[in-house]
């Protein structure tokens, strides 16, 4: 009887272990805490000029892929990704392929106190960029990644940037597109197509 009692006990506690062990990696698991940030809009023009090895664009092609990592990124809607001035004609690659970018990132409103502008709440958003994340990227996109990376999202307020990209010129296999971020964006981040 003596036995089956402290069987039963050693089981119960096992139990009781592991249902506490559960919980902790649940908890691990549970997403942070949002981080709300006063902000401010500000502007951004510039002229992306693509330079890679593996992929060609067609203007307008890079104007839609430029679209999708700015709104995923956490630019504000109505951000403007137009074809630039292009060798070839409408949806034909281009080695040199260029667009035009209009876009509005939010900024910490003690960086833009100056300025006098609205003050928005924005909240810290985690960003990853991956094959297929978002969907439209594909690792045909790495050398995009890379320099979209360089030049367009140091215009972003960001912080914790981890790259683990690795590009291979002339190919796709064992390109690994791994890029992630906090930006600062508004509370319900724009849909990315």
């Amino acid at each position: 009887m003596k036995n089956r009692l402290a069987t039963r006990l050693v089981a119960g506690c096992g139990c009781i272990a592991a249902l506490a062990l559960g919980a902790a990696a649940f908890a691990a698991d549970a997403p942070a805490a949002v981080e709300h940030q006063s902000a401010m809009w500000q502007e951004h023009k510039y002229s992306f000029d693509f330079l890679g090895f593996t992929s060609t664009y067609s203007c307008d092609g890079l104007a839609d892929k430029l679209r999708i990592l700015l709104l995923a990124a956490g630019a504000r809607p109505d951000v403007k990704s137009q074809a630039g001035a292009c060798a070839s004609t409408f949806g034909r690659p281009d080695k040199f392929a260029r667009a035009d970018l209009t876009f509005y990132t939010l900024i910490p409103a003690d960086a833009a106190a100056l300025s006098g502008g609205k003050q928005i709440d924005g909240v810290w958003h985690h960003v990853a960029f991956t094959a297929h994340e978002p969907r439209q990227l594909a690792t045909g996109d790495c050398e995009l990644v890379e320099q979209f990376k360089s030049t367009v999202l140091p215009m972003f307020a960001t912080r914790n940037v981890e790259e683990r990209t690795t590009c291979i010129p002339h190919q796709d296999s064992g390109s690994v597109i791994d890029l992630k971020f906090d930006a600062l964006a508004l509370q319900t981040p724009a849909p990315h197509r």
